[in-house]
């Protein structure tokens, strides 16, 4: 397989959690630097997550210690698609702080890396982590999404999200706004 092209990808990703990543030292060992690897080459070619300039390497793995510390305390899940032993996808949501949120977690990350987009791996991730915060006992998982990514707002319907808010031109990137959507899964109506 050629990991520069997405018409190689003909397996389906192998999804980790934390504690099977952490299990293999091969994989823990590069995950923060496959994980900065990602996620600077999405914000560098304009992804919706979060920073304006890529991440430094030092700022995502302050990130992910900080996920991996809530992880161990039961306030998150993490999740980590390969397909042959290479990164390409990561994604992680955290309960909220606040006591009377507690109940809830926001899907705060998903990154998929750009030579596997369309192979239904930002779909296997998401669908992990659903299933890690109904196995949590989250009532209502959230998210937020710009407004022009339309290929992960349909992701997130298609899944069962619906959107409850919208902030028009809310977010700034230069000169250009953005809607930011916010949606929801609610645990608590499925039964």
């Amino acid at each position: 397989m050629n990991p520069d092209t997405t018409s190689d990808i003909t397996t389906d990703p192998t999804i980790l959690d934390a504690a099977e990543l952490n299990a293999d030292p091969e994989l823990k060992a590069r995950f923060a630097e496959s994980a900065h690897r990602i996620l600077a080459d999405l914000v560098g070619g304009g992804a919706a997550l979060g920073w304006l300039e890529p991440p430094s390497r030092d700022e995502v793995a302050e990130l992910l210690g900080h996920v991996v510390s809530a992880v161990q305390s039961g306030d998150a899940a993490l999740r980590a698609a390969y397909l042959d032993r290479r990164l390409v996808g990561l994604g992680y949501w955290l309960r909220y702080t606040r006591p009377t949120h507690r109940p809830h977690a926001d899907l705060e990350k998903l990154a998929v890396d750009a030579t596997a987009h369309g192979h239904g791996i930002g779909r296997a991730l998401t669908a992990a982590l659903i299933s890690d915060a109904r196995e949590a006992g989250i009532e209502v998982l959230t998210l937020d999404a710009r407004g022009d990514n339309a290929n992960a707002l349909h992701l997130y319907r298609s899944l069962g999200f619906t959107e409850y808010g919208r902030l028009p031109e809310f977010v700034a990137v230069g000169e250009r706004r953005y809607d930011k959507v916010f949606c929801m899964l609610d645990f608590r109506r499925q039964g």
